[in-house]
């Protein structure tokens, strides 16, 4: 295939890409898949509960989940509400809500090719958003209502102001000061603490570090005033969930992790999350070996190894606090990129034109045996896997999917020669596959994923949204699922308002069936998720048939449940 750009009959792109084409593709790459499905288990459903609680209830200080406080960094649920008000006209709530994560994926791939140009140069440049987009971990978050998105960007953002100190520096403190603001009112104190590695590295390998010292004094005392915008007012009126917020960040960071143990998983999850920027980077290491104490390099490799100790030393192993690993690693993977060998980056071309052009061919035949009941044995498969699941032709999104595939074609055949283009087509690739599937599969995605129907049939059980409905062993995921879709507001179980509760709900086998039967509870639904097998995946409803007096005599109750209600994160 790459001989076939060597004298192309129709003109292609021009490399490194033009800022129209650049912006167009990771547009294109950001919001396909962003909106068109529910939301999802685990960060999605509670990201979207709690802009959700902000959008209809106007909590913008102390933001609820489903009724119940949920300390937490406020500013992405903030940006999320109000896209939600925004587009809402237009979109499903949790569709408009999730428009916050495509904002602050663009300004992550703007601030990163800033900070590109600005420690190599505008013509490798282009290269920084083409590595971020490509990692598959990236795709993996900025796809869903993510906080640690803002995080990212604000690192991003802060990079580029640590680089840019020396030659604008007004410019870079202003900078820095609105990126510390938000990463803290994003995600509270994990961004901070990762930056302040960075910034010390900065400031050490700076001509004039006095002059430069004053003026990120100056954006921290800036930052401190943006941040006390919203900690003030908590502090006056909720002082309790300012005591829990800051509770909540220190125990978050200071929990019982082995680091010798839960530092090398981060570098194992990094092999498949930061791919293509790890081996990228590895190779920039080695090709400016050099050239370490050079500020190109030592910078974001420094920067790379104190987020990645602090994240293996404070913070259990967590796929989304990684986004804050790929900046530097970016940064350093640049000039990797601009003196790849030759033989390896044609092996690199090659990769990328092949993988996903087998991947593409593997979306279509799979849709249709979604859609078509061919092959048959792959349909069969497709029902077993979501049982229960019907697809249907969509004429708008085939049309889209064909289009995207015959770009693709037109990509590879007509891309000239240049260092950048296995990396084009890597990240052009994966635009691809991600688009097929979010055109292609995302019904049947969403059928697997969604708790709509789990909610739905609880719904109608209780009838009244008004009751009030316990719970034991709920994620904070489902607690939000239930209060999105119908209203259904649930309360702890180990709480005196659970007390005066005729309903109960629960998620995972009850180690004591006699014990819940003795404290008046009567079960009168069970149900789960179609593709949910496990019975830890089966959802319990009981309805209280004793008093309140017997049935609160129930103090706990031990499940076998798939995980920890009390992760929020």
């Amino acid at each position: 295939m790459p001989s076939l750009s060597n004298n192309p009959r129709f003109k292609g792109i021009t490399l490194p890409p033009s800022g129209w084409v650049l912006a167009v593709l990771l547009a294109v790459y950001i919001f396909t898949g962003l909106i068109g499905h529910d939301p999802w288990k685990h960060d999605d459903a509670i990201s979207i509960g709690l802009a959700y609680d902000v959008l209809r209830n106007g909590h913008w200080l102390t933001p609820e989940l489903a009724g119940q406080a949920h300390p937490d960094a406020p500013l992405y649920y903030w940006t999320a509400a109000i896209t939600g008000h925004l587009f809402s006209w237009i979109l499903p709530a949790h569709d408009a809500i999730r428009v916050a994560s495509g904002i602050f994926t663009l300004l992550a791939l703007q601030f990163i090719l800033l900070a590109a140009r600005e420690l190599h140069g505008r013509e490798n440049a282009a290269a920084a958003p083409l590595i971020l987009a490509g990692s598959i971990g990236f795709l993996y978050h900025a796809h869903e209502a993510q906080p640690m998105l803002t995080a990212l960007t604000a690192h991003a953002a802060a990079y580029w102001a640590l680089i840019l100190l020396p030659r604008r520096p007004l410019q870079a403190g202003l900078t820095y000061a609105i990126a510390a603001a938000v990463g803290f009112l994003a995600n509270g104190l994990l961004p901070i603490v990762t930056l302040i590695p960075v910034t010390v590295l900065a400031l050490w390998q700076s001509t004039d570090w006095k002059k430069y010292l004053s003026i990120l004094i100056g954006a921290i005392l800036l930052a401190l005033i943006l941040i006390a915008a919203w900690l003030l007012p908590l502090q006056w009126l909720a002082p309790d969930y300012l005591a829990a917020f800051f509770a909540s960040e220190i125990e978050s960071l200071s929990k019982n992790v082995q680091p010798w143990a839960n530092t090398p998983r981060y570098l194992n999850l990094l092999l498949w999350y930061a791919w293509p920027a790890l081996p990228l980077a590895a190779w920039a290491l080695w090709a400016k070996r050099r050239q370490l104490r050079n500020r190109t390099i030592a910078l974001p490799a420094l920067a790379f190894l104190s987020t990645l100790l602090i994240l293996g030393v404070s913070v259990e192993l967590r796929s989304a606090p990684s986004l804050l690993l790929l900046p530097p690693l970016v940064l350093l993977a640049v000039p990797g990129v601009m003196t790849l060998r030759r033989g390896a980056a044609a092996a690199f071309d090659w990769f990328a034109m092949m993988t996903f052009t087998l991947f593409a061919a593997i979306v279509w035949v799979a849709w249709s045996a979604m859609v078509f009941g061919w092959p048959q044995r792959l349909a069969r498969q497709a029902v077993r896997l979501e049982p229960g699941f019907v697809g249907h032709f969509d004429l708008l999104n085939v049309v889209f999917a064909l289009l995207a595939t015959l770009a693709w074609v037109w990509l590879i055949v007509t891309s000239p020669r240049s260092p950048m283009r296995s990396l084009m087509h890597w990240m052009s690739g994966l635009t691809l596959f991600w688009l097929l599937v979010a055109s292609l599969w995302m019904q049947w995605i969403d059928y697997g994923k969604t708790f709509r129907a789990v909610s739905s049939s609880v719904a109608r059980v209780v009838a009244d949204p008004n009751e009030c409905l316990a719970n034991a062993n709920l994620p904070d995921a489902i607690v939000s699922s239930l209060h999105y879709f119908d209203g259904l507001r649930t309360v702890p179980f180990q709480t005196k308002e659970s007390a005066q509760c005729r309903w109960l709900i629960m998620q995972g086998q009850p180690r004591d069936p006699g014990a819940i039967a003795d404290a008046g509870w009567r079960k009168v639904w069970e149900g789960r998720r179609p593709g949910d097998r496990r019975e830890s995946d089966k959802f319990e409803l009981y309805r209280r048939s004793g008093s309140a007096r017997k049935a609160a005599q129930l103090t706990d109750i031990p499940v076998e449940g798939p995980e920890d209600p009390a992760v929020r994160r």
